[in-house]
């Protein structure tokens, strides 16, 4: 599994870490006459070599880097005629299933199971990463369903405080889960709804708090999720 895992990690960091969202307007803006598109999916091959380091798979570098042009190719075509959620679930999923296929291949159909730090190493680099930028931007993407203006808010925080704060919270979730320390959550909530609710009461505005607490069990739910999985399949 530290194979796909590797693949996995790469994928996160060609398209959450180091894609930034001027990068990605670029992309956006001049679609195929873009070299951002072409430099994204020689990004994404080159990531994945330098994570695999195997020469026996050189295979997989080509086919990561064609089949990533041709599934961001296709997302930039539909962009604007589809739904923007869908199209990103839709993009995500045609490459995980690239990754998946990539993996069967490699390992003939084979999981392999490995003793020792590696068989948690990989996999846990793969959720903590998950867990920081990745799902800060799925959120980002699944609420652009609603708007909320200045007057919806009327509340000035610091800039992208919400977004690490997010990070934070989820990696503590992860850590929790992962060292049976589950009443930790609950306080670590507790905790949140004093500081966080106490300040949407005086606000007294019902769109701004369900928006707040709708990115709240999701945030959460996704971190124990995580968690959940990885101890399950690896402790």
């Amino acid at each position: 599994m530290h194979i796909l895992a590797r693949l996995l990690i790469a994928h996160l960091l060609g398209d959450f870490v180091f894609q930034n969202d001027w990068f990605a307007k670029k992309k956006s803006q001049y679609q195929l006459r873009s070299y951002h598109l072409y430099l994204h999916a020689v990004i994404h091959a080159g990531l994945s070599w330098i994570l695999l380091w195997e020469w026996k798979y050189w295979y997989v570098f080509p086919i990561i880097g064609v089949s990533h042009l041709a599934i961001d190719a296709g997302k930039l075509y539909l962009s604007g005629k589809w739904n923007k959620r869908w199209l990103f679930a839709l993009d995500q999923l045609a490459h995980l299933l690239v990754l998946i296929g990539l993996y069967l291949a490699m390992t003939n159909k084979e999981f392999l199971w490995w003793e020792g730090f590696e068989l948690i190493a990989w996999p846990l680099i793969c959720c903590i990463l998950f867990l920081t930028t990745p799902v800060a931007i799925m959120l980002k993407v699944f609420f652009t369903r609603w708007t909320l203006t200045e007057e919806d808010t009327g509340i000035y925080g610091l800039k992208n405080a919400g977004k690490w704060i997010g990070i934070i919270e989820r990696l503590l979730i992860f850590l929790f889960i992962i060292t049976d320390h589950f009443s930790a959550v609950g306080l670590l909530l507790t905790a949140k709804s004093v500081f966080r609710f106490g300040d949407l009461s005086k606000a007294k505005n019902m769109k701004l708090t369900e928006y707040v607490l709708i990115g709240t069990l999701l945030s959460f739910g996704i971190a124990i999720l995580v968690g959940l999985l990885f101890k399950g399949l690896y402790l």
